[in-house]
């Protein structure tokens, strides 16, 4: 293991009351009161003679009354108080409308990335066990087809396209404003509001329970961190992140993305919906932003409205957060920290960043009301002298600033459990009286100025004989290379006794030119005493990601792959 230096000074939190009424769905019908007439959704519908994205757009009071349409037909069709229900419609107005009515109903939204994988998608969908489904035809189907995993779904509400029937149809009766006096269920902090699926980047796909007290406290601390302000325009590139917005009085962009292949995005198109409608925020991955980022410096374009991009999923490239302040130059790029568990735990931005350095990537400081502690790296529960009572934080011990450790996190937005997976949640939380710590399943440090640095997943790190190499501060150094923008550090054979290698996403054509990279790559490893042990190379045309954000790397994957594979291996005393 090796660290870095020295002591962080003291942080003080700040602790809020949660509110009596925590259904994060009165905030739609807050904002619909407040600004009924400001646009709330801008879906896009084609392109008009003049070479414009043609939108549908709905404003507050519209979007309000559209989700009190969905309250009265999930009601209609059975849909109660506490029942889950699987959510699979598309991004944009059917996914905001559907899910706030039925967090208006006091029903648990189920949502499931649509891209992990059919068997990965039914093993979700049975342990969450769903009461209720609201899906699309091909959901639908599905359920029929594989019914052992659907066999808990007794009310099916079909959803028959991108739009829904009121709004399809002109002569269909519009719901009254009145409708949007009827209340909704008074949720209290600790009542279960939804269930949200991790990537199951490094690990089968967990679900998350959230509480609405969590989704109150996320509204809060994202407002606060970056200063979003009630009718400012979001271009989401995470369809998820669309159902922030109304509660932050933020217009939504639906952007023209497909959220099963991300990667495939047309940046122009993008950049186009961004110049036109002018956004002034937008969340994405740091492969998204890349391709946008490209393409804007490409044809010498700017994007002015933009006031912040929030680039989250992986750690920020050194070139893209050099490259943002030619592109946004009114703006700034910032990178949040955190986790499906908890999220936002730190935020950076890029007048903060030393793109040169290879000490890790620097995460930032935590954000008000976020307690973030380094203790040792561990693969089991937190052990604890009485196994009767479960962890406690007691038996955590913190380790002091400069060191590499595992990274945990206690706040608000903390979610106390995974759902149906007892094992995984003892393994993940640690009691502290009535709050909870998550253990983020990162390594890292926090150094002297308070400031929170990722070095990698704690899954993936590489432990030899001779110490423990962690991802990010070991790829920072070859990323230096122009072959080596992604890369990723492996281990052959098992802990503790693994080899060390370097996985690049590069086309090699012959042993040869094989040969001569590995070489140029030894050169660099040789220069960091942290990268000194690597010898083995191996080159791959195209890395295995995650579907989500198309920029967390399956490092485990490729270990297994590499483990096969030809490598390179470089003379060390060369």
């Amino acid at each position: 293991m090796f660290s870095f230096a020295p002591a962080v000074a003291p942080r003080e939190s700040l602790n809020r009351l949660p509110p009596a009424d925590a259904n994060i769905s009165r905030h739609l019908a807050l904002m619909a009161a407040r600004q009924p007439h400001t646009p709330a959704l801008k879906i896009p519908r084609g392109t008009t003679r003049a070479g414009d994205i043609d939108y549908l757009a709905l404003t507050f009071a519209e979007l309000a009354v559209e989700a009190a349409a969905w309250r009265e037909r999930l009601a209609a069709r059975g849909v109660r108080r506490g029942d889950r229900a699987l959510v699979m419609v598309r991004p944009g107005l059917p996914l905001i409308a559907s899910v706030f009515a039925l967090f208006q109903l006091g029903a648990v939204p189920v949502i499931i990335d649509p891209g992990m994988g059919l068997k990965n998608f039914l093993a979700c969908v049975a342990r969450s066990r769903p009461r209720a489904l609201v899906g699309l035809p091909i959901a639908q189907i599905l359920s029929h087809l594989f019914r052992p995993s659907f066999r808990t779904v007794q009310v099916r509400v079909p959803v028959s396209g991108s739009l829904t029937a009121r709004l399809t149809n002109p002569n269909s009766a519009s719901i009254p404003h009145s409708a949007l006096r009827t209340p909704h269920f008074a949720a209290a902090p600790t009542d279960l509001a939804a269930v949200l699926f991790t990537s199951g980047s490094t690990g089968a796909p967990k679900g998350v329970c959230y509480e609405h007290g969590m989704f109150d406290a996320q509204v809060r601390l994202i407002r606060d961190t970056y200063a979003i302000a009630p009718g400012e325009v979001d271009l989401p590139l995470l369809p998820i992140f669309a159902l922030f917005n109304p509660a932050l009085g933020m217009t939504t962009i639906v952007p023209e993305l497909d959220p099963r292949r991300p990667a495939d995005l047309n940046p122009a198109r993008i950049v186009q919906a961004i110049r036109q409608e002018n956004v002034t925020n937008s969340f994405g991955s740091p492969t998204l932003w890349k391709k946008i980022g490209d393409h804007c410096l490409a044809h010498k374009i700017t994007l002015p409205t933009l006031r912040r991009v929030l680039c989250a999923g992986a750690p920020v490239p050194a070139a893209l957060w050099q490259n943002s302040t030619t592109f946004l130059p009114n703006g700034q790029l910032h990178s949040p920290y955190g986790a499906t568990e908890a999220l936002p735990v730190a935020s950076v931005s890029a007048h903060e960043v030393d793109p040169a350095s290879v000490r890790g990537a620097c995460v930032g400081r935590p954000v008000v009301e976020i307690t973030v502690k380094i203790i040792p790296i561990s693969d089991t529960p937190i052990a604890c002298p009485e196994p009767s009572r479960g962890a406690n934080i007691s038996d955590a011990r913190e380790l002091p600033p400069g060191e590499i450790g595992e990274i945990i996190v206690s706040g608000p937005v903390v979610t106390k459990e995974y759902d149906a997976l007892p094992a995984s949640t003892a393994a993940a939380k640690i009691a502290d009286g009535s709050a909870v710590w998550h253990r983020m399943g990162d390594c890292g440090y926090m150094d002297a100025a308070g400031r929170l640095w990722f070095c990698g997943r704690k899954a993936e790190r590489v432990v030899t004989p001779s110490g423990t190499l962690h991802t990010e501060p070991c790829e920072q150094v070859f990323r230096a290379h122009p072959r080596a923008a992604r890369c990723a550090l492996v281990g052959l054979g098992e802990r503790p006794a693994q080899i060390p290698a370097l996985v690049v996403e590069t086309a090699v054509k012959t042993s040869r030119e094989g040969r001569a990279l590995a070489r140029e790559l030894r050169h660099l490893a040789r220069a960091h005493p942290h990268t000194a042990s690597i010898q083995t190379f191996y080159f791959r045309p195209k890395f295995p990601v995650d579907v989500r954000h198309n920029a967390k790397i399956h490092r485990l994957t490729l270990a297994r792959w590499a483990a096969s594979a030809k490598g390179f291996a470089s003379d060390p005393k060369r």
